[in-house]
């Protein structure tokens, strides 16, 4: 008879830390591939067309039954089911729980675990926290467009939106560009923009100018990065607006937010996406325009070839680029615009990464599902 024990290894945050999960280079190394699987096909995530983003818990805006929880910022839960391929070969989901409230009781608006299982059996292999895990795969997708897409000479950064999400791209852009040496910073409040700058200078001693700007305009100007990571109210009017005057001629920009353009700098520029499928099955769960509900660039990328004003061709896709079949800058005065979704596949593959350098390292606590199964 086989053995039925199963046992999975536990990783609190500080095991997560010590088996690399803010590893960044190592973290863009790894999305880098995932991209080109996905672009393959040698995946699958939820839905009919394996590209679903996961599954949500939607609540009421007023209480229908005691204690159930009503609509609010940031309120939901979501399970981000997915399998990758390749040098992987396991399956897992991300568990999200958030409340924008939860700040107020000194935590994370969101509150994230993750089980990584066996591809054959589904057994558990590890449950972990993810947190930084979700954080450092979500940064290093930014990395990954810059590495296809921005210039080699990089110098100038401009950051709108000082949040963890661009704590982490600023890392992913270091890790890919190593030559810049001056950032950029705008938001909309003086204490995030000082906690950025603050961090900033402590993790990057080597960058020579960290500097607050006023405004958007001035992020943009002149940098030879943009990246734009600014969570607004639904509808384009509210969406961070960037001006074709602002952008030099060579920009990438990177969106991991809401973003809208001048049309005339929507037709001078490229436009990739970290992966086209997931904007295309987005699209088919609301209502059109997409963009006017999920403000992501990639859904105004689904509208235009949708009402024809692009070319199906004209919305790239990184993992073409990464395989070869796609042709990434051309020249040096090529401005691309790169939207970013963030998919469970990511995590996936970060996740599998930490668990084996944790098995190597002998991090975690090992627990035990059973010795053999009640029911079998």
């Amino acid at each position: 008879m086989s053995d039925t024990r199963i046992d999975f290894l536990y990783l609190s945050e500080p095991d997560m830390i010590r088996a690399g999960v803010t590893n960044m280079s190592e973290c863009v190394d790894t999305m880098t591939d995932v991209l080109r699987l996905f672009a393959q096909g040698d995946y699958r995530m939820a839905g009919a067309e394996n590209n679903s983003h996961g599954a949500q818990i939607f609540f009421p805006e007023t209480e229908l039954f005691p204690g159930m929880p009503v609509d609010g910022p940031d309120r939901r839960f979501m399970a981000m089911p997915a399998y990758l391929g390749g040098d992987y070969q396991v399956a897992g989901c991300k568990w999200y729980g958030s409340n924008v409230a939860n700040k107020e009781r000194g935590l994370p608006r969101s509150i994230l675990t993750f089980t990584l299982s066996d591809k054959d059996t589904g057994a558990p292999l590890a449950l972990m926290s993810a947190n930084l895990l979700s954080a450092y795969r979500t940064g290093a997708i930014p990395g990954v467009g810059a590495r296809f897409l921005a210039r080699e000479g990089a110098r100038v950064v401009g950051i709108v939106g000082p949040g963890p999400m661009n704590r982490t791209s600023l890392e992913a852009f270091l890790a890919v560009r190593p030559g810049i040496d001056t950032v950029k910073v705008a938001g909309r409040g003086q204490a995030g923009v000082d906690a950025f700058i603050a961090w900033a200078r402590d993790r990057f001693p080597q960058i020579t100018t960290i500097e607050q700007v006023p405004d958007m305009e001035a992020a943009v100007r002149g940098s030879d990065i943009v990246s734009i990571a600014v969570p607004s109210p639904m509808g384009s009017e509210h969406y961070p607006h960037v001006r074709d005057e602002w952008v030099e001629p060579g920009s990438f920009i990177c969106c991991s937010a809401h973003l809208a353009l001048d049309e005339s700098l929507t037709l001078r520029s490229r436009h990739v996406a970290d992966a086209r499928k997931i904007y295309q099955a987005w699209a088919e769960e609301i209502p059109a325009p997409a963009h006017e509900t999920v403000g992501i660039w990639g859904m105004h990328l689904v509208d235009r070839v949708r009402d024809g004003r692009m070319a199906p061709e004209q919305f790239e896709d990184i993992g073409e680029i990464i395989q070869g079949s796609a042709r990434g800058r051309m020249s040096e005065d090529e401005i691309f615009v790169y939207s970013v979704g963030g998919m469970p596949v990511e995590d996936v593959a970060w996740a599998t990464k930490v668990y084996r350098n944790a098995v190597r390292d002998g991090i975690g606590t090992s627990l035990n599902l059973w010795e053999t199964p009640a029911f079998a």
